[in-house]
């Protein structure tokens, strides 16, 4: 089935409307404290007619044959459109933390980068990030950066997601 435009999407999201919907994919993941790994993840952008998508994820670990091997990071956010293709995206991540980023779509790509990390007292240090979605025949692929534990920002994160 082809995507189509809400009819009611605010024109500030417009620039925006190719991430609409549900993805699911999988991809690799790597940092120096941890071992490698592969992922699964589901998402969704929701959006009413006002200035914002709603944003849910939820991702697990898989094993060499892509079967689940555990319930790994989810998150939930808001992400605010701007004029111009300016962005602020709230972000709530099942481990103790949350973060405000900055970015800026450009054709099929939105890059964003954090502005502030907040975390609870029991979770990981994290400290910044960077995030790069981008449309590729019709797929999503997605890349994510991570400051944490000590470490300076490197990747950690990479994949492709399909439309649902």
């Amino acid at each position: 089935m082809p995507f189509e435009i809400p009819e009611n999407i605010h024109p500030n999201c417009a620039p925006l409307a190719w991430l609409l919907g549900g993805w699911r994919g999988n991809g690799e993941g790597d940092y120096p404290t941890i071992d490698k790994f592969t992922w699964g993840q589901e998402l969704i952008f929701q959006q009413d007619g006002r200035p914002f998508f709603h944003y849910m994820a939820r991702s697990w670990v898989t094993d060499a044959e892509g079967n689940k091997v555990r319930d790994a990071a989810q998150e939930t956010g808001f992400l605010r459109c701007h004029e111009g293709g300016e962005v602020e995206w709230l972000l709530t991540h099942n481990i103790g933390i949350s973060e405000l980023w900055h970015g800026k779509v450009d054709g099929a790509r939105l890059h964003l980068t954090t502005d502030a990390v907040m975390r609870a007292g029991t979770a990981k240090e994290v400290t910044a990030g960077q995030r790069m979605y981008g449309l590729v025949e019709g797929d999503l692929w997605f890349a994510m950066d991570m400051a944490a534990v000590g470490q300076e920002l490197q990747p950690h994160l990479w994949g492709k997601l399909v439309r649902l």
